[in-house]
């Protein structure tokens, strides 16, 4: 049985930051250089934001990059989701705890 590594919930943000804000030169670096250095060079070049590779039949070199917008629409998401589930601040608290008071004097009063 394979043990899966628990990602947090700020590994997922710092990983679709990367893909939203992140470096792309050592990919486009890759349309310049000739194969060999490519080779040579390819354990040390920042390829995160390259979700595919392809050299066509007539030559050259396709490279294709992961959604920016996606990724900063996720952030997005995320960041919504947090704010959704904060707590409510202390001075919120307080003022609910004060009306919450009032309205049951009140009534008290009334009765």
């Amino acid at each position: 049985m394979s043990r899966r590594k628990k990602i947090s919930e700020k590994e997922v943000c710092d990983g679709l930051r990367r893909l939203a804000f992140g470096e792309i030169t050592d990919a486009v670096s890759l349309l310049f250089e000739p194969e060999e250095k490519i080779l040579q060079k390819l354990n040390t070049l920042d390829l995160f934001n390259v979700s595919e590779i392809k050299r066509p039949k007539g030559g050259g070199m396709e490279i294709k990059f992961f959604d920016r917008l996606k990724a900063i629409d996720k952030i997005r998401e995320m960041v919504n989701e947090q704010t959704d589930k904060s707590p409510t601040s202390f001075y919120e608290a307080l003022e609910k705890s004060t009306q919450a008071t009032k309205r049951h004097y009140t009534e008290e009063f009334d009765e």
